[in-house]
């Protein structure tokens, strides 16, 4: 039984990590997006 719950906390917290770092992909994109945006907007003055 010790042994079980071991690995359903192991598990959990894997998904928790993997879960971060896609939301930090995620935000890193949005604001890659928002620079290029920026930058276009810049250069058509």
């Amino acid at each position: 039984m010790k042994r079980l719950i071991a690995l359903l906390l192991v598990a959990a917290s894997a998904a928790a990590l993997a879960a971060c770092n896609t939301v930090a992909g995620a935000g890193q994109d949005i604001s890659s997006g928002g620079h290029a945006i920026s930058n276009t907007a810049e250069q058509a003055k």
